[in-house]
């Protein structure tokens, strides 16, 4: 074993967290607007209590670009001393905007006992690829005491740059891919290292099967927000390498997840909140640029969220 990957394995127990449903929770507002501590706090007792053990705080099905850096903060108390005290439960918190501000957010989740953070890809019209590595390397330097992973939606972006991250930075120790192209991600995990890092799909459970054949060991979920027990069963399915049942999974939550997905994912993040809230687990407001479903939509996302075995 190199060098490189030798010190990549120190972080053996935050590669096994990846490895598994990295669920996004949802950020609920109360009706003055404010973040709703309380029902966040059930929400994410609820995750774990039904056997959920990687949380995202501050991902983007938190809204993370809607919350104030206040809020951002907040939710990442309120999910560290939510796991405090659960064996096994790890937390990736989302950091991300500008350097200083992702490298503060990280050293606050880091004080308060994160072992992960998530960077969130660049929002800035302008991404080189030299540039993406030099923001990635200042965030991953300013923490190296814990694991750090890309949110890579960039198809430009060459696995070599990656691999060049990674020999940088020992503590970048995984991925979390969002491009829509299981062929590309393939070429883009080997060109990068197969085995340096660990790879989570980030699409979630639509694409999660054909990630998953290409060496994917995790994958990003929004929807366990409402059906954990049925993200769960997917991420059982592929582990035992049980492609038909994985699909049978997939089946039934393809709906859901073309609803989230119209309109270049628009309602992303209000269909999971529209279906909480017809289970009367949190309200429905989303903040702009997001949007409530239309009062017509709401029956079919309240049906199909009641369909499962939740």
């Amino acid at each position: 074993m190199t060098g490189t990957t030798a010190s990549s394995y120190a972080f053996q127990t935050q590669r096994t967290a990846l490895a598994d449903v990295v669920a996004i929770p949802v950020t609920p507002f109360a009706e003055d607007g404010s973040v709703d501590e309380a029902t966040y706090t059930a929400l994410l007792r609820r995750l774990l209590d039904a056997g959920v053990r990687t949380l995202t705080p501050n991902g983007n099905t938190g809204e993370f670009y809607a919350l104030t850096p206040q809020e951002r903060r907040l939710v990442t108390e309120l999910t560290l001393t939510e796991t405090g005290e659960r064996p096994g439960a790890s937390v990736l918190v989302g950091v991300g905007h500008d350097v200083p501000t992702a490298v503060e957010a990280a050293r606050h989740a880091r004080d308060l006992g994160a072992h992960m953070v998530m960077v969130h890809q660049p929002v800035h019209p302008y991404v080189s690829e030299g540039g993406w590595v030099d923001y990635h390397r200042a965030i991953a330097q300013a923490v190296p005491e814990i694991g750090v992973v890309p949110y890579l939606k960039n198809a430009s972006l060459p696995g070599a740059r990656l691999a060049e991250l990674g020999a940088d930075c020992p503590n970048v120790i995984g991925v979390k891919y969002a491009v829509p192209d299981a062929a590309r991600f393939a070429a883009f995990a080997r060109d990068a290292g197969m085995d340096r890092f660990v790879w989570v799909a980030g699409l979630a459970e639509p694409y999660a099967p054909s990630y998953f054949s290409a060496g994917a060991t995790g994958f990003t979920s929004g929807l366990v927000n409402v059906a954990p027990g049925v993200s769960l069963s997917m991420i059982e399915a592929l582990r035992a390498g049980d492609y038909p049942k994985a699909m049978k999974v997939w089946e039934q939550i393809r709906r859901f997840e073309e609803l989230r997905g119209a309109d270049a994912s628009a309602n992303n993040v209000t269909v999971v909140k529209e279906a909480l809230a017809s289970l009367g687990l949190c309200r429905r407001e989303v903040r702009p640029p997001s949007q409530e479903l239309a009062v017509g939509e709401r029956a079919e996302v309240a049906g199909i969220a009641a369909g499962w075995s939740i």
